[in-house]
């Protein structure tokens, strides 16, 4: 697994996850309309977390392969504001690639939380043929994989000046 992420000059976050292996060992979700969806994470899903680096608050955005996505606001460790209803969807971009797959996608700035510095985490939960899933992050701070936990925010990308 490997991931990029970069903080584009219109503020846009730009996250590109990159799957290398065998794909028949893998539950790649059906390809479907890009819409919202909760309980992605109990499949093969993309995620990223977002926080300000001066702040409580932090978004989830999880990504299916399928082009299904959702997108959650904390008020602080997992106190969801349940309010909060996104204001434009992320563009996603599934690509099978000869050794795996390849996942682009584009968060608007106006889903990002505000500050001038972010604190991110990326992670994937990767489903097996066999039910089992793995977990994967930048940063596991617990025993078990808990991608909610703030210390795992582990990549901090400062805004572009305006």
């Amino acid at each position: 697994m490997e991931v990029s992420a970069c903080l584009a000059e219109a503020g846009a976050l730009a996250v590109c996850y990159r799957l290398r292996g065998d794909l028949a060992a893998i539950r790649i979700p059906d390809p479907a309309s890009s819409s919202a969806r909760d309980g992605l994470w109990q499949h093969t899903c993309l995620e990223a977390f977002v926080a300000a680096v001066d702040g409580l608050e932090y978004r989830e955005f999880n990504f299916s392969p399928s082009g299904q996505w959702a997108i959650y606001c904390f008020a602080a460790c997992r106190e969801r504001d349940l309010s909060f209803v996104p204001s434009v969807a992320p563009q996603i971009a599934f690509h099978h690639c000869p050794d795996g797959f390849r996942l682009d996608v584009v968060i608007a700035p106006e889903l990002l939380p505000a500050g001038a510095i972010l604190n991110i985490g990326l992670s994937a939960v990767i489903k097996a043929r066999d039910g089992s899933k793995s977990y994967w992050a930048l940063t596991h701070c617990a025993a078990q994989p808990d991608f909610h936990l703030r210390q795992s925010f582990s990549l901090t990308l400062q805004r572009p000046a305006p």
